[in-house]
């Protein structure tokens, strides 16, 4: 039963997420007026970038859009469908900003539940859970020729910690899958969303003027 709960939860996610960063990739390709293999490009990238890096690191290979071929065919399909929908959203970055939010929250969960089903520790899982939220936007970022995201004073990165913190706290307190898929999810997107609703950003490194001969 806790199986094929698990299985169900995280099948749902993993489409919904790979659906949300591929039009988040699509979303960059049109704010750089790409030609529609651009949009295919960024939108595929986007959506299998951060789990491919996950599997290659856990030693699943193939990796998982190999095994499963439908997956590159959903980011290819996404992405040319934005192609031809892109312009309806009055501000795509700020769209591209709360849908990156949602793949972000979305892959954090999945990345470590991944990990915890072949037998990873706490901390590894919450490590590819990390990964897997962020590696496709750090792609994404750097073709789209895009300030990456994780050089932004942004709450980013963290918000994809805390996601999968609370995933992986909640799943060794024993509580169900289901609960803790949406606990992390909740907590991943409401750290990022806060964030971008009211401009937050972590303490920024400030240089500080080194000592002088005589104070040596």
């Amino acid at each position: 039963m806790v199986e094929t709960q698990l299985a169900t939860v995280v099948a749902v996610l993993d489409w919904l997420g790979l659906v949300v960063f591929a039009v988040s990739g699509a979303l960059v390709a049109s704010r750089k007026q790409m030609d529609i293999v651009g949009f295919v490009m960024l939108g595929t990238v986007t959506g299998i970038g951060g789990g491919t890096l996950r599997d290659i690191l856990l030693g699943k290979l193939p990796v998982f859009w190999v095994k499963q071929p439908a997956v590159l065919a959903v980011c290819i399909a996404t992405s040319a469908v934005a192609f031809f929908l892109a312009h309806i959203p009055q501000s795509r970055l700020r769209v591209l900003l709360w849908l990156d939010a949602v793949g972000l929250a979305l892959y954090a969960v999945t990345g470590a539940e991944t990990a915890l089903a072949v037998g990873a520790p706490a901390l590894v899982a919450v490590t590819m859970g990390v990964i897997t939220a962020t590696f496709g936007g750090i792609i994404r970022d750097l073709l789209g020729g895009e300030e990456s995201i994780i050089l932004r004073p942004e709450i980013y990165v963290t918000a994809a910690l805390l996601g999968a913190v609370v995933f992986v706290a909640a799943v060794g307190a024993g509580v169900s899958v289901a609960v803790a898929s949406i606990a992390g999810f909740a907590s991943a997107f409401a750290l990022r969303g806060l964030a971008l609703a009211k401009h937050l950003t972590l303490p920024r490194y400030k240089a500080r003027p080194g000592r002088t001969h005589e104070e040596i």
